[in-house]
Parts: structure tokens; C-alpha cells; sequence
């Protein structure tokens, strides 16, 4: 493993330069939804709950965006090793056509629907109450977001990461803003409660919008072709679909999936403290995995330039080895530290600040553990699976090692342990971990195997 981790002077200044900024972003974004969970979680449980139901849809949507985005990466990334600047305008088209019409339709059917959705998620009447308005309104800002993502994400597939820390860091103070304004009725607002949240939440998504398209329009960088992105043609969307409809596929099928978790949770017996617990838990976890992300976008961007330049086989391996281990590392890091901070911090402190009950705040703990358990196999897994495969485009094979386990193994086995098992709640929890005992060895293999090297800039299609 040392001999493995020793690379060329230079190689982890690039690798930190990259990933710096998207661990800052991915910081800034995961403490927005802190943010969000503690303000409404002073509410009170029900209100906390509610809007952890809420976001299930709107979660699908950020994925699926995620989904594009990352597919749209896989270009990218290697045409930018290449210097094609107009390819990379017809990925970004074609990337934005489909981000659009996901999200307006998403948007649309929670809007006119809202109950209809809520109630696929939980029968609980007073969580569909409670989310109702709050899940019509936020709806519609992944409409925006969707947009500035992509262009996010297009920055970032080409080595400049700072402009998406920038923009969710000026979209995380006026979403925190408003909702403080609007949630409680400060300087003389009315006081709006989970709706509030939502047009917080809302409004934020515009300014992001806003600014996006203003930094696009005047870039030199990597200059807007109208007619390369409104007419993005035939041959780039072929291999758009080959080489990203995997991608999206496996976000779509995972945020299903995981999303099939947070409903398993919404009809148990104990949903309320489940839901609440999770909506806490869940924002913790995505704060401890932001390194992990950061480092796999990053070596998304690395593995994909070192084909699209044309290094040999062995070369773009080792390299990517050389990533999955320290991903690996890091996990053991966060794991260790998540560990330590549960006794002397979680527990004693933040657990009462969110007010949790008795109920919530046991199944906190065990979510707590299993999550800090598993942090290694995921974190190396995230950098395997969104990092090097898919930009060695080898999306298909890295879609089934990631939905399989979810689909196969932590579902199934959630839902035996708590709807006909009625089991103990650290039972279900370790179920819900299923999906990481099976990922990564397999995972592992195909990394291995060597089959997932692949230029698809050059590719036919």
C-alpha cells in the first residue's frame, strides 16, 4: 500500500487543488441542509419529520440532476483533455434539454399533487399536513438548480471547481437568511413555519440561477457556443446516451432506492422518531462524507484527462489505485472521528438541541454507529464508482455494483427487519447497511479486471 500512495512530485498538490474546492462546496451545501433541519427541527419533531417526507421527491430530483451531471462528466472531462471546447458546449446542451424537462415534470407533479405523493411515503395525516405546502413550493427550485448545476458541474470537469464553491456559498447565506427571516417572522415578516422554509429554499435556487447565467455569458474560459448548445446534434447525443444514460439510470435507480429506505422508515411503528432521527443523522453523514466526495469528483476529473491525453493503461491504473487508496484512508479517518464524537458531543449535546424524544434520539445513536462503521467501504466506494469507473467510461458495469446491493440486499433486508419483523431499531439499522457489505468487493474486482479503461471520446457512435 505505501509503495502505491508514492506518486510524482506534484501529484497530490493536484490532487488537493481539485478537490479542495469541491469538498468547501460540498461543505457549504450539506450545512445548508444542516441549517435547514435545525430550523425547522426547533419546530418540533412533527414539523422536523414532515419535512424529512418531503424532501424524498425533491431528493430524487437532486440525484437525478447529480446523475446528469456526472454523465455529462464523463464527456467532458476527456474532450477537455483533448482542448475540444465546442464538444463540450454540445455535452453541456444536451445535458441541460434533459436536466430541464426532468425537473419541470417533477416539479409539476408535486405541485398539483402533493398529498397523492406525500402519502406514498408515509399514512401519517399530520406529516402530510405539515408537508403539503412546503413540498408544492420546493418543487420548482430544482428547476433552477438544475440549470446552475450542470454549468457548475461543467466548471468543475475542467479544472476550475472554485466557481461552484462560490455560487452554493452565495446561495447557502441567502437560503439561511430567508429561512431564519421567514420561519419565525423576523423583521417583521409573518412568521411561515415549513412554509417559509420552502420559499427560502426557493428564492436561494433563483439568485443561484441568476448568477450562473450571468458568470456564463461573460466567460473566456470556456466561451458559450449557442449554436453548439441549442443544437447540440445527433452524433454528440449518441454518445451522450452510450456513455451518460448509464449514469443517469444508476442515480435515478439509487435515489429510488434509497429513497425506498426513508418510506420503509415512514411505516413503521415508530416512523416518527425514525424520520426525525433520520433527518439529523442523515444531514450529519453528508457532512462527514464531504471529503470523500471531493476527492472522488476529483479523480473523476484526473482519470479522465489522463485517457483523454492518452496515457498508457498502466499509467491511467495505477493512478486510479493510487486514489481508491486514499479514499480509503480517509474514510478511516471520518470513521474514527465520528466514533469519538458520538459520546462526547452527539449525544450529550447536539441530540437536545434538536429537541429529539427518547425514541428518536436512541434510533439517532444506532444510525450513528452503523453509518461511522461503514465509512470506509463508502468512501472507498464513492471514489470507485463515481469517480473512477465512470470516468474511465465504463458507467454500465459501475451502475449495476451500485444499485445492485441497494436493490438486492439493503431494501429487502430493511423491510423484512422492520415491517413483518417489527425488529429492534439497531436491527434495521444494520440492515440498512447491506448495500456497503456487498459493494465494494465487488466493486473491487471489476476495478481489478482493468476492462473499465476506455476512451470514449474516440469511441464509435
Amino acid at each position: 500500500m505505501i509503495s502505491a500512495l508514492r506518486r510524482e512530485p506534484g501529484f497530490y498538490r493536484k490532487l488537493w487543488t481539485l478537490a479542495a474546492p469541491m469538498i468547501l462546496q460540498n461543505i457549504i451545501t450539506t450545512s445548508l441542509g444542516f441549517a435547514d433541519t435545525f430550523m425547522v427541527g426547533l419546530l418540533g419533531n412533527a414539523e422536523m419529520a414532515a419535512v424529512t417526507a418531503a424532501n424524498v421527491p425533491v431528493f430524487i430530483i437532486q440525484i437525478v440532476i447529480f446523475g446528469f451531471q456526472s454523465g455529462m462528466a464523463v464527456l467532458v472531462s476527456q474532450y477537455w483533455g483533448r482542448g475540444d471546447t465546442d464538444n463540450i458546449n454540445r455535452c453541456m446542451g444536451v445535458a441541460l434539454y434533459a436536466v430541464t424537462g426532468f425537473s419541470t415534470l417533477l416539479a409539476l407533479i408535486t405541485f398539483f399533487f402533493p398529498a397523492q405523493v406525500l402519502r406514498l411515503i408515509t399514512p401519517n395525516q399530520d406529516l402530510i399536513g405539515l408537508g403539503t405546502r412546503y413540498i408544492q413550493l420546493v418543487g420548482f427550485s430544482y428547476i433552477f438548480n438544475g440549470v446552475s448545476s450542470i454549468y457548475a458541474g461543467l466548471q468543475r470537469s475542467t479544472e476550475y471547481p472554485k466557481f461552484g464553491m462560490i455560487l452554493y456559498g452565495i446561495s447557502m447565506c441567502v437560503n439561511t437568511f430567508l429561512n431564519y427571516v421567514l420561519i419565525f417572522g423576523k423583521f417583521g415578516a409573518p412568521a411561515l413555519g415549513v412554509t417559509g422554509a420552502a420559499i427560502a429554499t426557493l428564492t436561494s435556487r433563483v439568485v443561484e440561477f441568476l448568477i450562473a447565467a450571468v458568470f456564463a455569458s461573460r466567460s473566456r474560459r470556456i466561451p458559450l457556443r449557442w449554436g453548439c448548445i441549442l443544437r447540440p446534434g445527433r452524433a454528440i447525443l449518441r454518445r451522450f446516451i452510450r456513455y451518460s444514460a448509464p449514469v443517469v439510470g444508476n442515480e435515478a435507480m439509487w435515489s429510488v432506492g434509497a429513497s425506498m429506505l426513508t418510506v420503509i422508515m415512514g411505516h413503521m411503528d415508530n416512523s416518527q422518531d425514525m424520520l426525525a432521527a433520520y433527518a439529523l443523522i442523515g444531514n450529519i453523514d453528508r457532512i462527514s462524507t464531504v471529503v470523500c466526495f471531493g476527492v472522488a469528483a476529483a479523480a473523476a476529473v484526473i482519470v479522465g484527462k489522463e485517457i483523454g491525453q492518452g496515457r498508457s493503461r498502466k499509467q491511467v491504473y495505477d493512478v486510479s489505485w493510487t486514489l481508491l487508496l486514499v479514499s480509503l484512508l480517509i474514510g478511516g479517518g471520518v470513521a474514527a472521528l465520528l466514533l469519538i464524537l458520538l459520546p462526547s458531543f452527539s449525544r450529550p449535546v447536539l441530540f437536545p438541541l434538536f429537541r429529539l424524544s427518547s425514541g428518536a434520539t436512541e434510533a439517532a445513536v444506532y444510525l450513528s454507529v452503523t453509518y461511522a462503521v461503514s465509512m470506509p467501504m463508502r468512501s472507498f466506494d464513492i471514489t470507485n464508482i463515481t469517480g473512477v469507473l465512470r470516468a474511465g467510461g465504463d458507467a454500465r458495469v459501475a451502475s449495476l455494483i451500485d444499485v445492485g446491493p441497494l436493490w438486492l440486499g439493503a431494501i429487502p433486508l430493511m423491510a423484512l427487519t422492520g415491517l413483518v419483523l417489527h425488529a429492534p431499531t439497531w436491527v434495521v439499522c444494520i440492515a440498512m447497511q447491506a448495500e456497503n457489505l456487498l459493494k465494494c468487493p465487488i466493486g473491487l474486482i471489476r476495478f481489478r479486471s482493468g476492462k473499465w479503461i476506455n476512451d470514449v471520446t474516440r469511441a464509435g457512435g
